[in-house]
């Protein structure tokens, strides 16, 4: 297991988060490491433009791309959800993000930002990242999100499975699209239910890389 290690924050939790919930991860930037581990979390935190500008200075954008077109298990936390949506829109600068998903990342309409503790969430049927998490309860830090899902799957690909959650009104919470799946929130500051998340994830990449 590799955690992608491009000079994001918070990559230290997200590797002993793993190691937790029965992985064997590894912090890496080498890319025969990237490209041949069982799955890759991309963890970001901060603005969409830093980690963007991180991620194309470190050659983590090229990585992430290769692992996606060969069906490799690919998993973003937080802003390394958002990045994977066209653009992100941050205080009136927009920033071309990786593309995997069409879509902007935008600010949350809430009174109070930003969107920080615990909330539940809703996800569709079928998810396998939430099975038996359904009820529990996960931890946010962010203030902007995307608010639309637009995405057209044609057959014989299954539809995505989208989780949603509200503050100031609904935005993704979680997206499972394939090999690629990300959570708006921090699995590896949501306690047990956030290892169970991440075990449901690791135990699923024998599914997802077929």
């Amino acid at each position: 297991m590799a955690v992608l290690d491009y000079g994001s924050g918070n990559v230290h939790s997200a590797v002993k988060a793993l190691d937790a919930a029965g992985a064997d991860a590894r912090l890496t930037a080498d890319p025969g490491l990237v490209r041949d581990a069982d799955g890759l979390v991309v963890p970001g935190v901060g603005a969409f433009r830093a980690v963007m500008e991180a991620l194309v200075d470190s050659g983590g954008d090229r990585l992430v791309e290769r692992r996606l077109a060969g069906g490799r298990p690919v998993l973003g936390i937080c802003v390394g959800m958002q990045v994977l949506f066209d653009r992100g829109l941050e205080r009136g600068v927009e920033t071309d993000g990786l593309g995997q998903w069409p879509g902007e990342v935008t600010a949350l309409d809430a009174p109070v930002l930003p969107h920080m503790g615990w909330n539940t969430v809703r996800p569709d049927a079928g998810s396998r990242l939430f099975a038996g998490l359904a009820e529990e309860r996960f931890y946010f830090v962010h203030s902007y999100a995307a608010h639309d899902w637009s995405l057209q799957v044609q057959r014989p690909f299954a539809e995505p499975v989208l989780t949603w959650a509200d503050y100031g009104g609904p935005f993704l919470a979680a997206v499972e699209n394939g090999p690629l799946s990300a959570t708006q929130f921090h699995p590896e500051k949501s306690g047990t239910a956030g290892i169970r998340l991440l075990s449901n994830w690791i135990g699923g990449l024998r599914l997802t890389s077929i």
